[in-house]
């Protein structure tokens, strides 16, 4: 159920973005729908060639778009991402911490590696991208939009996600709090809280997983990455004026509160 990216006009044209994980899924959905609608697209990722291929299909269709490598796990790496973005658009005006990475697996047969990866990408991803962005904005005087993927993991939990839901909680807690602290520099941080959608990372599930969630969904099937990422870019939009601190699921009703 794809959205058509001219569909619907928001407020993002000529807006210098940065949006992580965007080399496939939902990070390049949300890429070209911002480019579509006018906004200057840093695509960053670690899988380079994904985000050369987000990059061209942004270019291809007229939009604009550069790509930088970047492990959102440190934080020199999310220093050096903001900079290129103001070096190659000028500033910075929109964040949107996409990169995330699981396995799934029970808590008891796990090991403190796995844990360090996944909290290093889930959660100090968004903290590292989060200071490095906001230290921008307030530098520019300019105000700024943060828009934090989180999962409806980290608001009721999943199982064999034991740590991952423990980091999507998180970013949950980290958003409301920055929604606080940025509101005098002009600052919007939000949170948008997917399903289990259709992205290459699902894609590796087992079939019978995927099949008893989606049997769980009151809509019967999986998202389309295009749905999360049109709330995403509303968010980081002009259009949302007075919105902060909020936490907005897209689940096809799994979860309702």
């Amino acid at each position: 159920m794809a959205i058509d990216p001219s569909s619907s006009p928001m407020g993002v044209e000529g807006r210098a973005a940065l949006v992580t994980g965007a080399g496939s899924g939902i990070g390049r959905a949300i890429s070209r729908r911002l480019a579509a609608l006018g906004a200057r697209v840093l695509v960053t990722d670690i899988n380079d060639e994904g985000g050369a291929e987000t990059v061209q299909a942004i270019v291809s269709a007229g939009g604009v778009a550069s790509f930088h490598h970047c492990d959102v796990s440190s934080y020199t790496d999310a220093q050096a991402s903001i900079r290129a973005a103001r070096d190659t658009f000028g500033s910075i005006d929109i964040l949107v911490n996409n990169a995330g990475w699981d396995v799934i697996q029970p808590f008891l047969q796990n090991d403190p590696e796995l844990w360090d990866k996944v909290i290093g990408i889930n959660l100090k991803g968004p903290i590292h991208m989060s200071r490095a962005a906001m230290e921008a904005f307030v530098e520019q005087d300019t105000g700024g939009k943060i828009v934090n993927l989180s999962s409806d993991a980290g608001r009721v939990g999943s199982l064999g996600e034991a740590v991952y839901s423990a980091c999507k909680g998180g970013v949950i807690a980290l958003t409301k709090t920055l929604a606080r602290e940025g509101a005098r520099y002009k600052i919007q941080v939000n949170c948008v809280a997917p399903g289990i959608t259709d992205t290459p990372l699902v894609a590796g599930l087992d079939q019978k997983v995927i099949d008893a969630i989606v049997k769980a969904i009151p809509m019967r099937r999986m998202a389309d990455p295009d749905e999360p990422a049109e709330l995403v870019v509303f968010l980081a939009s002009d259009s949302n004026t007075y919105m902060t601190g909020q936490v907005i699921s897209v689940s096809g009703g799994l979860t309702m509160s």
